[in-house]
């Protein structure tokens, strides 16, 4: 791990964040420390290019010549992006707030609407990438959805870090692609470690599907 990309923030029995490095003051620090957003005032636009060759990858239906010619472009750029791969507390893909889903390129693009101790509204769109057949989401990708939002909604119910303990997620109707979609989500209670949420996914009136879970906050240390 490249220590001086992180800093001094580490873990202890105060604020441990479980064994998470403090990501708030991660965040906080990168902000303060310079006017220039990790990853550079261009990382949107990769992340965005990044998605269209998803989409596209997901569709094509290359001749043999078009495939040799885009292994042999793709070769070359993974050599080149592997000049900047770094460790997962330096990459930018975790703290890019001001970009749909974090900049996180495994996540469906979402929008964070409003956030706080009551619930999270977003605004997410499943692209081409995200199809499952019939011009429908994946019921997978849903799935994605819903477990980061609802892992939001549980660090802001209870101010601390949260794993998955649980996720039931219920398709009601079919979730189209390349519309936005509204995802509503909330805790529902508490007791002890275990945090209980519920989320829903709406396109306009129509409910497409909901989701019931159960976030862990974490022990000192646990992983």
């Amino acid at each position: 791990m490249d220590e001086k990309n992180v800093g001094d923030s580490r873990p202890d029995q105060t604020h441990h964040e479980g064994g998470f490095r403090p990501m708030a003051e991660l965040i906080e620090a990168r902000a303060s420390e310079s006017d220039t957003l990790i990853g550079g005032p261009h990382y949107g636009e990769f992340i965005e290019q990044v998605r269209e060759l998803m989409d596209r990858a997901r569709l094509a239906n290359p001749s043999d010549e078009l495939a040799k010619e885009t292994i042999v472009a793709l070769e070359q750029l993974n050599a080149r992006l592997d000049e900047a791969v770094v460790d997962e507390w330096s990459s930018p893909s975790w703290t890019r707030t001001d970009l749909p889903a974090r900049g996180n390129i495994t996540l469906p693009p979402y929008t964070v609407v409003s956030g706080d101790r009551d619930g999270v509204t977003a605004k997410v769109i499943f692209r081409t990438f995200h199809l499952g057949g019939n011009q429908a989401a994946h019921g997978g990708h849903i799935s994605l959805a819903f477990d980061d939002i609802l892992g939001m909604t549980a660090a802001l119910a209870t101010g601390a870090v949260t794993r998955t303990a649980s996720l039931t997620v219920d398709y009601r109707s079919v979730t189209p692609l390349e519309r936005e979609l509204t995802v509503r989500a909330h805790a529902e209670r508490r007791d002890g470690r275990k945090v209980y949420l519920k989320a829903t996914m709406h396109d306009g009136d129509r409910l497409c599907a909901e989701a019931n879970g159960l976030f862990i906050v974490l022990k000192p240390g646990q992983p």
